[in-house]
């Protein structure tokens, strides 16, 4: 069974002190994360990946890493415009950002006719997430809708030591994902996470909680469920604050799961996830990939 990767790469890097941090090196022989992503991805059995970008990086993801990657994988682009909305409607005057990881994945729409994973292009999950996700997949009913899975995080093996980050805190129900909740600046105190819950409000979270990490496994009818409920998004929340609103995944998945219209196993792994939404996370990054290739995780050449 074809299964596709698809990369979120459109992130305008702003934590990251202005840079593309998708496309820094951190490999010793000048690897990126998504190299390391996609190589475990493609060990797991998963054969095509599909790079979600912003049409101004094409040119420098060509050239770093996809005309690298297209001789061992297939390879496709896809574009998150601001103004890729339904007819009808207007981009809010002011706006300066896309829709957020709903609007992301809906790019893949015509594209994508087979299940996926869909990762961020500046996070790495370790290799169990994808094998774990490409087994739930494959071994789907034939026709199968709407049973879609992620990759559970230990919210503890999630933090970054230099600052704050977002993550979906989830509630597990006999191994199906019951409730997600996008919660906001999370950082470590002591043997406690603080951080603001989904409304804004101060929270204390357990370490041992399980997050989501933004990858999901879908088969390819979510899209449609993500292009009838895009309209619905941009009539209420956009409305409501059209500035900053965002069609996310982590409260799309939610909501369909509240409504009975999904089903989502949680596939637990103890991978610890690497990141850099800061600049001075790179050099735990570099440490880290070098010694997962010192025990033979990884060879110290990717896809060269």
């Amino acid at each position: 069974m074809d299964t596709a990767l698809v990369v979120m790469a459109a992130g305008m890097g702003s934590r990251f002190g202005g840079g593309i941090k998708q496309l820094e090196k951190v490999g010793p022989s000048g690897e990126i994360i998504m190299d390391y992503s996609i190589y475990a991805a493609k060990e797991a059995g998963f054969n095509k990946v599909v790079f979600i970008i912003r049409r101004d990086l094409e040119k420098d993801f060509r050239e770093i890493i996809g005309n690298r990657i297209e001789k061992y994988i297939d390879v496709a682009y896809v574009f998150q415009e601001m103004d890729n909305i339904p007819e009808g409607f207007t981009v809010p005057e002011g706006r300066q950002k896309p829709w957020g990881t709903g609007q992301a994945v809906l790019s893949c729409l015509g594209v994508l006719d087979c299940p996926f994973v869909v990762i961020n292009a500046d996070d790495f999950y370790g290799k169990e997430a994808f094998r774990a996700t490409h087994d739930y997949l494959v071994n789907l009913p034939e026709g199968s809708k709407a049973q879609y899975c992620m990759a559970g995080f230990v919210l503890g093996n999630t933090l970054s030591e230099n600052g704050k980050v977002t993550r979906g805190v989830c509630e597990v129900k006999e191994g199906r994902l019951s409730t997600v909740e996008e919660c906001f600046s999370l950082r470590r105190e002591g043997n406690v996470v603080v951080g603001e819950d989904g409304s804004g409000n101060p929270k204390e979270f357990d370490p041992s909680v399980p997050v989501s990490m933004n990858l999901w496994g879908f088969t390819p009818d979510f899209l449609d469920e993500l292009q009838n409920r895009f309209a619905d998004f941009l009539r209420t929340e956009a409305v409501a604050n059209p500035l900053k609103s965002e069609y996310l995944l982590p409260q799309i998945v939610g909501e369909m799961v509240k409504n009975g219209r999904a089903s989502v196993a949680v596939l637990p792994t103890a991978d610890k996830w690497f990141g850099v939404t800061y600049k001075e996370d790179k050099p735990l990054f570099v440490e880290s990939i070098n010694k997962l290739i010192a025990k033979g995780e990884f060879p110290a050449e990717i896809f060269r």
